[in-house]
């Protein structure tokens, strides 16, 4: 017998519910998958503001939950089990998540389960390219995580293997837009903008490729200061800020460093199969070149499709699955939100 597994999820800017069938052959299929977004009110401030996201989640919560009913054309009776992520993410904003996924989980008398919200952006690539061989290899990128993972078993062990010491990947992205004047988040619009440019023209720095630095962790900051240093020497010379060119070469190098790493973690690994997930996965250029570095080195690639790489409750209704299928014990009602939980925990 089928179960319906609902997914919360709240850690930022997005308030995500999703609703996944588990199958009794363990394989997931997804019914809703409805996202509220906040990021218009946090553009004009340049990042997120925890009380702003907080506050848009708590008013758009009920209403995202009654469209993913409506959507799977279910009725919260045939809730078998409630997800949510626990972390990690801002305080008051998985606080909200959390608190209605255990009034739900409370009113229909269904397990509750505080999850990862990164072993979620991990577990949604099921949703679209089923079971995740083991062991896999994930490279997770968003704005505020950039990690090197071995999945071991999606419900039961992930290990980083590599993380970045500075600036993660989609914060890069977000400080190099704001330097060429291009809109907040800074992913789309950098992304538009390099398919306009040569990226050759600007030989920008590729961070921790040294042989004395950490073979799989990431640094963006050095290259973000040098974007920076670059556009301030070109307008002080009063030139024209090449936009697409800088955008393309900026682009160029984060593509670049993120998927030497990464295949040649998975090489050395032995592990034949890598995952791109987190926001900056839905980028043109990181998704090109990982296929034709995958491809030269015999890995398989997978990349959830662009709706599924961004913060929605449909990663976290299927990592619940994953849980659920496996037997692991859920979470007590009193569980309490971890923004700094590590990856290692894939549930509290």
């Amino acid at each position: 017998m089928s179960r319906i597994v609902m997914g919360v999820e709240s850690s930022c800017d997005e308030t995500g519910v999703g609703l996944v069938r588990l199958h009794d052959d363990g394989t997931v299929e997804l019914l809703a998958d409805e996202v509220a977004s906040s990021v218009a009110e946090h553009a004009r401030f340049g990042g997120v503001v925890p009380e702003v996201a907080s506050r848009a989640h708590l008013e758009a919560m009920v209403p995202t939950v009654h469209r993913a009913f409506d959507t799977a054309g279910l009725r919260m009776s045939d809730v078998s089990a409630v997800a949510v992520t626990a972390g990690p993410g801002l305080a008051g904003a998985l606080l909200v998540g959390l608190s209605a996924a255990k009034a739900y989980a409370a009113a229909l008398d269904v397990p509750l389960y505080g999850v990862n919200h990164l072993a979620g952006h991990i577990a949604v690539d099921t949703l679209q390219h089923g079971p995740l061989p083991a062991p896999s290899l994930a490279l997770l990128v968003s704005g505020g995580h950039t990690q090197l993972l071995r999945v071991d078993d999606i419900a039961g062990k992930i290990t980083e293997i590599g993380s970045t010491v500075d600036d993660a990947a989609g914060e890069a992205y977000d400080k190099v837009a704001r330097v060429l004047d291009l809109p907040y988040p800074g992913g789309p619009p950098i992304d538009g903008a390099a398919r306009e440019g040569d990226p050759n023209a600007i030989a920008f720095p590729r961070g921790m490729t040294g042989p004395r630095d950490a073979a799989y962790d990431f640094s963006f900051s050095g290259l973000k200061t040098a974007v920076a240093r670059w556009v301030e020497a070109a307008q002080a010379r009063g030139e024209d800020v090449p936009v697409a060119d800088v955008a393309a070469s900026f682009q160029e190098a984060v593509a670049d460093v993120l998927t030497a790493k990464a295949v040649r973690a998975a090489t050395e690994s032995g592990i034949g199969t890598l995952v791109i997930s987190g926001g900056v996965a839905a980028n043109s250029r990181l998704a090109a070149l990982a296929a034709q570095r995958c491809a030269d080195a015999g890995i398989e690639l997978r990349i959830p499709r662009p709706r599924l790489c961004t913060d929605n409750g449909a990663m976290i209704a299927a990592l619940g699955a994953h849980l659920v299928s496996a037997g692991c014990a859920p979470s007590a009602l009193e569980v309490s939100a971890d923004p700094a939980l590590p990856v290692s925990t894939i549930s509290l």
